[in-house]
């Protein structure tokens, strides 16, 4: 049947203003985005970014398909870090994920709106992320690995390995929120146990060769406190340790990986498994603020075998059999 020209127009209308409302309602959705800071560099990004990206894709949030994630490296240095905290927030991303303190601290200076989780803290309620661990308050949560509390540990360890340690090395970075409140836990326990130590302080990677210089010729071990600059240089930390045929201990067990002696400290990918649920939750609308602030439930220790034979120790028998993981 014939239509006239004034039913076709108007037909024709209805399609045009039908047809842009259709596009649109098949457009897809705009994927949520996380802001990851990562704990190293893009060349190494290391074990714990794979376990938080595969119980993120686990809980359904799939990179590129339900969830955008945008990556970034401090590589050690400060400065980075407040650049990539105020591009989080010029990108305006729904979540910001952080691996140190430091670096939380400069994403909560960055922004008291945009929800920030925390992957790893060593005090976050000294460091002032939070208010209290059970109650956070604001816009930030996370982990806390509760540093402070386990350096005492540490010390006892080495001092179980090491025969006749006295002088105990202490590597730190004053600058870094973390490593001004373990040392003074570090230096606590060593006087407990009677040890002389010294810090040498590190703000620069060019930092670490010097330092070497100054306490090869008088420690007998080296405390590393572990902050984002010593993480990116671990490889010549290690390497300038086995040089100076020092043992070292740490809090992490990548450092023992990479040809550290030893180290104690919480499982990292149980942490970062953890730290994807809370993403999880908040993306799902859980405020941080409601998110209690959690603590490890798991401690590893960690020694390098291979290691100990280049410097000349002999771990005991019963001191291996306690260790979560020996690597050889």
């Amino acid at each position: 049947m014939a239509i006239g020209r004034r039913q076709f127009i108007t037909a024709l209308g209805g399609t045009a203003i039908a047809w842009p409302l259709a596009a649109r309602a098949q457009q897809p959705a705009k994927l949520p985005i996380v802001g990851y800071l990562g704990p190293s560099s893009p060349e190494n990004p290391g074990p714990n970014t794979e376990v938080f990206l595969e119980r993120l894709r686990v809980l359904g949030w799939v990179e590129g398909r339900t969830i955008t994630i945008e990556h970034r490296w401090a590589e050690g240095r400060p400065e980075r870090v407040s650049e990539i905290a105020a591009e989080f927030v010029r990108l305006r991303v729904d979540i910001i994920v952080t691996t140190a303190t430091n670096d939380a601290i400069a994403m909560k200076k960055a922004t008291s709106v945009i929800p920030i989780v925390f992957a790893v803290s060593g005090d976050p309620v000294g460091a002032g992320l939070v208010a209290t661990l059970a109650r956070p308050g604001g816009n930030v949560t996370g982990l806390s690995i509760q540093q402070t509390d386990s350096a005492g540990k540490r010390i006892d360890l080495i001092h179980e390995i090491v025969p006749g340690l006295h002088r105990l090395a202490i590597l730190a970075n004053p600058d870094s929120p973390n490593v001004r409140l373990e040392l003074p836990e570090v230096q606590a326990g060593a006087r407990r146990l009677g040890f002389d130590t010294t810090a040498y302080e590190i703000r620069r990677a060019e930092d670490i060769t010097s330092a070497f210089e100054a306490l090869k010729s008088w420690a007998d071990a080296l405390y590393v406190v572990t902050d984002p600059l010593v993480s990116t240089n671990r490889i010549r930390v290690n390497t300038l340790a086995l040089e100076a045929r020092l043992p070292t201990i740490y809090s992490f067990q990548g450092f023992v990986e990479s040809g550290g002696l030893m180290s104690y400290g919480p499982n990292f990918p149980d942490l970062y498994r953890r730290t994807a649920e809370f993403v999880d939750q908040i993306l799902r609308g859980t405020k941080p603020a409601d998110i209690p602030v959690e603590q490890p439930t798991r401690f590893d220790l960690v020694v390098n075998l291979t290691t100990a034979k280049a410097l000349g120790l002999t771990i005991p028998e019963t001191f291996l059999v306690r260790a979560d993981k020996v690597i050889e």
